[in-house]
């Protein structure tokens, strides 16, 4: 008998995978928690029904969330992310040595948890001595930590439950207070195919609060559509302005300088959503 996991990506659509063998199915304090070994994808990460990582594929998230804003900011010494328990913007974090501390705020702990037990590829860096992992409520942190971080990074899942508030024009103006006076921030703002609403709501949000603002994207194939768009608010820095022979040589298997700039050329479709 053959088993498969189908996530419902609209009323209408989604992808399925075969499904080798489920490691954990649990209803955590916050969410539906699942860990599954697929045949195409491998170790796969669900949360609510929906993928969050997986082996194959994560590394182009976890890249794209975590080098365009450290590359575009001169000196970020201090580095929050909010969610991404599962390590793996903490782990692209860590090849940047300018970076003196990383903050990981979760709001689950079970999340974390499974991650190192399971996915020991991309938590690896959450023992690092420069890594700090706090579980609470990442709106919260943000909130009692003004004037703190160089660069905060808002690796959230979809708006569903516990991550809907980090949606929020208010989370975007909390993240602005807890920026020094040249941050820059990064979240994953979903897909243009399905969630063209959500991208234009999040642009406009962040544009009445930050000077900056830039939206980017990467081809992510387990996301809904496979199309990802990432939004960077920033005080000062400007990633369009990056030199591409000042970016320094770390390794990465999706990013590169050349990419830097390549990855803000957005389709005419996603182009009009940002105006």
């Amino acid at each position: 008998m053959e088993l498969w996991y189908t996530e419902k990506q609209t009323d209408s659509f989604g992808i399925t995978a075969k499904i080798k063998e489920t490691y954990v199915r649990e209803q955590t304090d916050f969410q539906d928690l699942a860990m599954i070994e697929t045949e195409e994808w491998g170790t796969m990460l669900v949360l609510d029904g929906m993928v969050m990582t997986t082996v194959k594929d994560e590394f182009v998230y976890h890249e794209m969330v975590a080098h365009p804003a450290l590359v575009t900011h001169p000196n970020p010494e201090q580095v929050l992310v909010v969610g991404g328990g599962d390590g793996g913007v903490i782990r692209e974090i860590m090849k940047h040595p300018k970076v003196k501390k990383a903050v990981l705020v979760d709001i689950d702990g079970k999340v974390i948890e499974y991650s190192k037990k399971y996915l020991p590829t991309i938590a690896g860096e959450l023992d690092n001595p420069r890594v700090e992992v706090i579980v609470n409520d990442g709106y919260m942190h943000i909130h009692d930590h003004k004037n703190t971080y160089d660069v905060i990074m808002v690796d959230s899942t979809e708006p569903v439950g516990p991550a809907v508030e980090l949606f929020s024009k208010g989370f975007y103006q909390g993240i602005y207070d807890a920026l020094k006076e040249d941050g820059i921030f990064v979240a994953q703002t979903d897909n243009p195919w399905f969630k063209a609403d959500l991208i234009q709501t999040v642009n406009r949000d962040v544009k009445e609060i930050f000077p900056i603002v830039r939206v980017y994207g990467a081809n992510i194939p387990t996301y809904p559509s496979g199309l990802w768009t990432f939004t960077m608010g920033s005080k000062k820095h400007d990633p369009l302005q990056v030199e591409e022979s000042s970016i320094p040589e770390f390794p990465t298997k999706y990013y590169t300088p050349r990419l830097h700039k390549a990855a803000f050329v957005l389709p005419k479709f996603v182009e009009d959503l940002v105006k």
